[in-house]
């Protein structure tokens, strides 16, 4: 099952060649000029880009000529508030492209723009979304499934994302190389984007047929509104439904384009580490290292790296952890975004870890089958990768993504040099489904006296109707011992999940098996040896009244049993009421019901230990949300009740505080009070985020975080300067200190770190 470097960058070179296809405009028939934009009597629109002879002076004022000459695109159908009636504020979209650039301009008029709402600016802030927003959606391949997605808002603040899957597998830490520029005036705000065809990846014909979406949010009056009628039911998500979004004729691709980029990097840093044997003071070190991106064709990518340093990645957001299982963290790492929803496996997404529930919830306990957090980052430190390549993109009906890196091991740990491969390969099927499969081989093992892991599945993701979606995958692992006698028993698991997401109803079922022996090692597995059943259902009326929007009345079910042992492991019954209000505030009211079965003694805290055996509690959570239209926007719960053998109450807060347009404080808060027999104790986590944005390419933060479980005190501060697109200057600090021996907290490890990319494109 181990595919070498040479043989991945073999197999993409035979599935490169891209043959020609039939395209059926999924819509009106296309406006003639010098019209742009024909519509049906079903909401739905086909869309015409116009050549342009010079480029659009990106400046955010739509003062050329052309923005007379050509009409825009016009006729926004609300989603929010009142779904099908015409949008409030009234948006002009213009979509233009030369033979180097795609380019789009709006005109977002409101009635009040003193109203307007625009505090951020940090580049692929989600904060960016509580602000006034133009967003666009593009997806190049026709496929109705994966595309791009460009955002800002009145400031010109940029946020990008790779959409996979219809939004299932979005990748929000991608970056590419893109222009914008915003203004405010007494009329709304204006916007101009530019987009260079090098950062998009499309079909190899010379006229291109793309899907096109534009999202445009009113924050202060709490309205969204689409270029094509978006059903309610995907809320925010409607954005990434290509399958809704008009079609757009006429833009040419360039005859011909060299996709080449060559991005090297130099780094020195200090480092102090007093955790190591012997401790260091003040290491200097200097390093460098080279990522080269080529493009086998329009659509399909061969990325090269070597040396990779990882210096600039933010610090992970620490949680309060009062369950049995891992948490996870999402990746960060530049190279190994490039396609990664095509890397999704069973429709599970990349998602942090969002509950604090001991059973775990729906989304978090599916495994995920590749994670590429588990290449050169272990518990002994990183793993420096030494070479890797990768391919992803598309050819034909096929998604194709092949990896494989070598790292070079951590002296004097058990952490040896290892090498890392994935394959996988998706077919489209029917209008939006795929079925797959994936393999994956690691050459040493986490598994005590096993010398290498492997793992292979198959997998089928069906959108049945425009709400419906089922996904299902068998898989099965291969741990191989030093000892060719010893085999781990059942090592697969299955899932087959029915979701069915209305606006007024939802519903979601859900069988789930983990084996015994089930070990995805390059992967990410939060609980082991489990069967589960799940249900979810939903009725989410919408109301008339003047404040309050909608109601959601949600009920699940949770059956998990050890698995072969069929011992009930956790059984939970949740019920939620929550109010959304035309504000854009949400009130919540959760009542939770469970029973958790110890297995073996756990330790919850230092010093608590809860013995074996079977626990029943119940708890309320209030949770109050505050719109981004508020001073002071942010999320606020309690949660109250009992807790295994005794009692928890539980506050927690994150939110954000602007001080100046350009400087913010982003304070978070756990606490957790428990009271029970074998010992009480306070989880407390207290954090806070400080922003400085001098633009939208140039920020300073500080991230400084106590953990009271792990007596841990965490600082940094970064500065990120995108000196030119796709080029940084990175300046990091950070500390970790330990705070359980009293008195001043004693530095584990200290890093000084300065880093410069540079990119080259041809």
């Amino acid at each position: 099952m181990k595919l070498s470097l040479l043989a991945t960058l073999l197999l993409a070179t035979t599935v490169s060649a891209q043959t020609g296809r039939d395209v059926i405009i999924q819509g009106p028939p296309p406006p003639i000029a010098p019209a742009v934009i024909a519509r049906d009597d079903n909401g739905r629109a086909t869309v015409r880009a116009t050549r342009i002879a010079e480029p659009i002076v990106l400046d955010g004022q739509l003062n050329e000529a052309v923005y007379d000459r050509v009409s825009p695109m016009d006729g926004f159908i609300q989603q929010e508030p009142r779904a099908g009636e015409p949008a409030t504020e009234p948006t002009d979209v213009w979509v233009f492209f030369d033979d180097d650039n795609v380019y789009v301009s709006a005109k977002c008029w409101d009635s009040h723009p003193e109203r307007i709402i625009a505090n951020e600016m940090r580049r692929d802030n989600g904060g960016i979304f509580q602000n006034d927003t133009f967003t666009i959606v593009f997806d190049t391949l026709y496929d109705q499934r994966n595309g791009f997605f460009f955002q800002t808002n009145p400031l010109g603040a940029l946020r990008d994302q790779a959409v996979g899957d219809e939004g299932e597998a979005n990748n929000r830490d991608w970056n590419t190389v893109w222009n914008v520029k915003a203004s405010i005036t007494d009329e709304g705000w204006l916007v101009e984007m530019v987009i260079p065809f090098k950062s998009l990846r499309f079909n190899a014909e010379r006229d291109q047929v793309w899907s096109f979406q534009v999202l445009r949010s009113v924050r202060w009056k709490n309205e969204l509104s689409f270029l094509t009628r978006v059903d309610p039911a995907h809320r925010l998500r409607g954005i990434y439904r290509f399958s809704e979004a008009a079609t757009l004729v006429g833009i040419e691709a360039p005859l011909s384009s060299r996709n080449l980029e060559l991005k090297p990097y130099g780094i020195s840093s200090v480092v102090t580490n007093n955790a190591t044997d012997p401790p260091t003071t003040d290491d200097f070190r200097g390093d460098f290292g080279v990522d080269l991106k080529y493009g086998l064709t329009r659509s399909l990518i061969a990325d090269l790296t070597y040396n990779t340093d990882f210096a600039q990645v933010e610090e992970d957001e620490q949680q309060v952890n009062l369950t049995r299982f891992s948490l996870f963290f999402p990746e960060k790492r530049e190279f190994f975004l490039e396609g990664q929803s095509i890397f999704t496996f069973g429709g599970v997404a990349l998602r942090g870890s969002l509950s604090n529930r001991p059973g775990g919830s729906s989304e978090e306990l599916t495994p995920i089958m590749f994670f590429s957090r588990r290449i050169g980052l272990t518990s002994d430190g990183e793993d420096p990768i030494v070479a890797g390549a990768r391919v992803t993109g598309r050819t034909g009906a096929y998604r194709v993504g092949a990896l494989n890196i070598q790292t070079d091991g951590i002296e004097g740990t058990a952490t040896d040099s290892t090498n890392f491969s994935v394959f996988r390969i998706r077919r489209d099927v029917l209008q939006r489904s795929d079925i797959g499969m994936i393999a994956t081989h690691r050459t040493t093992s986490l598994t005590e006296g096993a010398q290498s892991n492997s793992l292979f599945g198959l997998d089928g993701n069906f959108s049945l109707l425009t709400n419906l979606r089922l996904n299902t995958y068998y898989t099965v692992t291969r741990t191989q011992f030093r000892d060719d006698e010893r085999q781990l028993s059942d090592e697969s698991s299955y899932l087959g999940r029915l979701d069915y997401g209305g606006d007024r109803y939802g519903l979601v079922a859900e069988h789930l098996k983990v084996g015994e022996g089930f070990k995805p090692e390059l992967g990410f597995l939060r609980r082991q040896a489990f069967r589960r059943s799940f249900a979810r259902a939903r009725y989410s009326p919408r109301l008339a009244a003047e404040a309050i929007r909608r109601l959601v009345f949600q009920a699940e079910l949770d059956y998990i049993e050890g698995e072969p042992s069929g011992i009930v492991e956790t059984r939970r019954l949740l019920g939620l009421f929550q109010v959304e209000l035309e504000s854009g505030d949400e009130l919540s009211v959760e009542y939770n019901r469970q029973y958790e079965f110890l297995p073996e003694d756990f330790e919850i805290a230092d010093g608590v230990v809860l013995p074996i055996g079977g626990y029943d509690y119940q708890d309320l959570r209030l949770a109050y949300r505050f719109g981004g239209q508020r001073a002071v926007p942010g999320i606020a719960t309690v949660r109250t009740g009992s807790f295994f053998s005794g009692d928890r109450t539980e506050v927690t807060y994150s939110g954000r505080v602007e001080v100046t347009p350009k400087f913010s404080i982003e304070p978070r808060l756990s606490l957790s009070f428990v009271e029970l027999p074998e010992g009480d104790f306070t989880a407390r986590l207290i954090g806070g985020r400080f922003n400085l944005t001098l633009s939208p390419r140039t920020v300073v933060s500080s991230l400084i975080q106590y953990n009271s479980s792990s007596s841990s005190l965490s600082a940094s501060l970064r500065l990120r300067w995108e000196y030119e697109p796709g080029s940084d200057l990175f300046v990091v600090y950070s500390d970790g200190r330990q705070t359980e021996l009293g008195g001043f907290p004693l530095l584990l490890n200290r890093t000084f770190a300065i880093k410069l990319t540079k990119l080259f494109r041809f």
